[in-house]
């Protein structure tokens, strides 16, 4: 693949990134537990269609630096690292497209900084919760407290930072069959509070499968075998302070155009983003322009379909193109 590596200072830590193409910059944000390899399918897909792709390992993960604290997964640090990785670039304007957390981050971005994103493409999570109620950590901790959740799990360290550490090859091989149409997470939810996530999830089958090589799993592997988990679970133990920061712009809406391509069998979907989620989204996003969904596929949707997803994308940019031509 004519894939470009980089590191770069941004916003106080070292970035890494991947970089193809030229033409109008589209950038790539993964969420938790993932890499820019996620979008290892999509990368070269849209490069060869005439778009300059970048997609960075998302602050505590992969080859980008994790600060301890969680803190320091709030979201002015978060959109520091997207507004500085475009500055790096100098790039004015990109459309961002983001998967789990990093559509989260992307949301937050084009809420705050507009004049940067020329369009929003959103996988599987249709928008961040703004919980006007009780905050996320404290909600979920109440649930954790019938069942096993894996964000209560994840909640208070070092447990799962060790517990993951110890046995990553386990833990992404079931948390990777787990998140995809033919696993099923709330299974977990059988299992009593204080579960570790790895006993809580089913065996799955052996590698490889149609949509994952022992090769791929292996790439995760190495990786979170060096970083660790801590930057990744950061994402979540900031859950509170990232609600407190979303609290002004629960009544704000963005002019920014959005897209949505979600799949059938998606976790967030079925599970943590209420009865109507796309509402929620067209809240925020007035000018949501197109949702598409996926048959068969889970929240591992980039990997599990490929061509579908890649279609869609450039569906998508296609049309994004034309609006700012």
């Amino acid at each position: 693949m004519n894939w470009t590596h980089h590191t770069a200072a941004i916003n106080g830590i070292r970035v890494h990134y991947v970089e193809q193409g030229s033409g109008m910059p589209v950038v790539l944000c993964h969420g938790f537990p993932h890499l820019w390899f996620s979008w290892h399918r999509q990368i070269s897909a849209l490069a060869s269609a005439g778009y300059r792709v970048i997609a960075p390992d998302m602050r505590g993960m992969g080859q980008t630096d994790a600060p301890g604290e969680p803190e320091a997964y709030d979201i002015d640090h978060i959109t520091g690292d997207l507004l500085g990785l475009l500055d790096h670039l100098k790039i004015e304007r990109a459309v961002f497209a983001g998967l789990d957390f990093g559509a989260f981050a992307i949301y937050d971005l084009a809420l705050r900084h507009p004049q940067r994103v020329r369009a929003v493409i959103g996988l599987e999570n249709p928008a961040a919760p703004h919980n006007p109620g009780e905050s996320p950590l404290t909600e979920y901790r109440r649930m954790g407290e019938q069942h096993f959740l894996h964000i209560e799990y994840f909640r208070v360290p070092p447990r799962a930072d060790r517990e993951l550490a110890a046995e990553p090859r386990r833990f992404l091989h079931k948390v990777f069959h787990t998140l995809s149409g033919a696993g099923n997470y709330f299974d977990c939810f059988k299992h009593p509070p204080g579960t570790s996530y790895i006993d809580a999830m089913e065996e799955p089958p052996a590698l490889p499968w149609p949509w994952l090589s022992e090769l791929e799993l292996e790439f995760f592997v190495s990786e979170y075998s060096r970083s660790g988990f801590t930057g990744g679970l950061n994402w979540y133990r900031s859950m509170d302070i990232k609600w407190a920061q979303r609290k002004p712009y629960e009544v704000v809406q963005s002019e920014v155009p959005a897209y949505f391509l979600g799949s059938e069998h998606d976790v967030d979907l079925e599970g943590f983003h209420g009865d109507d989620p796309i509402s929620q989204m067209r809240a925020i996003f007035p000018d949501l322009r197109q949702v598409r969904m996926i048959p068969g596929a889970g929240h591992m949707v980039q990997l599990e379909a490929s061509d579908a997803v890649n279609r869609i994308l450039l569906e998508y940019l296609e049309e994004i193109a034309g609006l700012s031509s």
